[in-house]
């Protein structure tokens, strides 16, 4: 008895040692991580460097729904006890509200101010009800700030999500924003933000015969760059009219690299609602030139693809008018294709996805004219008609993209 009891209790003994060492070392694990992984922090979070350059001025912002910026500061956190928490808040509420900058309008680019329009839908001007004050739509047919729009403004802060895609518009916005500017003498800041599809750099570059809001500048579908360095290179290749150059500063981020993983906390606009559909978007976005739906008017969307005439797909769904799609396309009929949710991450557009879908569609109807401005050549269409291999369509790109990535070299801020 006397010494079965003394092997339990050396069994007790030596278990609670082994979870003993385990924990610290889970503890040594868990504080290596910390210090080796610093933490990411966004331009508009690095106030100390730009707010000096705002004070006593009248600003101008070009800010969306993203426009967002983690604060720390002192609270009341249990009854009686002040400690630090973080709050999140709209970049044009914290400075006109919080830091008495003198903002005195709002350019709003496609989608609003707020975020809720659709695709292509027209951006009105208004007043914001929250800091009341004047929103100026850069989406419709006023693109450009214009000189009036300008007038008593000293410096204009840009602030916006981008998503790394030529065709998604708000690099087309920061060109006109810079554009204007330059005219004005006004300087620019941009606030910079990670780019969630960064991680590579692929399509066809953009012929300057087929430019467009859509696709302004000779870069591919995917550029690999943040928002601060593409309007970095919009100034030094003399991008701008009349090859004028804005008065440019970045505010870099801090720990940041185009390989940093970034899931954006918010909705870029209405139709990319995770990281998902964010990673497919380059790839699918194609399908906006074609008969074939990408999933606008479902939740779903540039997650899944289908046609009412791909019947023997293992896939299906139905659009129907939401927020971003009051007109979906294919509104009501059922769909049938496929649902791309769990694929891989991609680091390469993948054209297999229309490849496929064209092989199956009535020929005549499958192109829109959208087609070659997304694509920014009419040599993809072509390609597809053909009936060219997806790898011989990427090795067509290839010296064109490696002449593209010596002028994005000149640009980058990270690694």
């Amino acid at each position: 008895m006397k010494s079965s009891f003394k092997y339990r209790l050396l069994v007790i003994i030596f278990i609670s040692f082994q979870f003993l060492s385990c924990a610290q070392q889970q503890k040594t694990t868990l504080k290596k991580i910390t210090e080796t992984s610093p933490v990411l922090k966004m331009g508009a979070e690095k106030t100390e460097v730009y707010l000096p350059l705002l004070k006593g001025k009248n600003i101008a912002i070009v800010a969306n729904q993203t426009s967002v910026l983690d604060v720390l500061q002192r609270a009341e956190v249990t009854p009686n006890v002040m400690g630090s928490i973080t709050v999140t808040h709209h970049l044009v509420d914290y400075l006109h509200t919080y830091k008495n900058i003198n903002v005195k309008k709002v350019f709003a680019p496609e989608h609003g101010f707020r975020g809720k329009a659709d695709a292509g839908e027209t951006v009105v001007d208004g007043i914001d009800t929250k800091t009341q004050l004047p929103i100026i739509s850069l989406y419709g047919k006023n693109k450009k700030p214009s000189q009036a729009q300008l007038k008593n403004i000293d410096v204009v802060v840009f602030d916006i999500q981008d998503v790394g895609a030529r065709f998604y518009t708000y690099i087309s916005s920061l060109h006109y924003v810079m554009e204007a500017c330059a005219e004005a003498n006004i300087p620019v800041i941009i606030l910079d933000r990670p780019n969630p599809n960064a991680h590579y750099i692929d399509g066809p570059v953009l012929e300057m015969a087929h430019t467009s809001f859509v696709g302004m500048h000779p870069v591919p579908v995917v550029y690999g760059m943040t928002i601060g360095e593409y309007g970095q290179m919009i100034n030094g290749e003399k991008w701008l009219k009349n090859n004028i150059k804005c008065n440019l500063t970045v505010i870099t981020l801090n720990n940041y690299t185009h390989n940093t993983p970034y899931n954006l906390p918010i909705k870029p606009s209405p139709n990319l609602p995770n990281a998902t559909a964010i990673n497919l978007y380059p790839s699918l976005c194609f399908f906006e030139g074609t008969n074939v739906s990408a999933g606008r008017g479902t939740s779903k969307q540039f997650q899944i693809y289908g046609a009412p005439y791909l019947t023997k797909a293992p896939f299906s769904f139905t659009p129907k008018p939401n927020q971003g799609a009051k007109y979906p396309k294919y509104k009501g009929q059922v769909c049938y294709g496929e649902n791309l949710q769990e694929i891989k991450k991609l680091s390469s557009l993948n054209l297999s996805w229309l490849l496929k879908t064209y092989k199956k569609a009535p020929k005549k109807a499958f192109f829109n004219n959208f087609f070659t401005k997304l694509a920014g050549t009419k040599k993809l269409q072509l390609q597809i008609e053909q009936g060219i291999p997806e790898k011989e369509i990427h090795n067509s790109w290839k010296k064109e993209l490696a002449a593209f990535k010596k002028i994005r070299a000149k640009y980058l801020l990270y690694n």
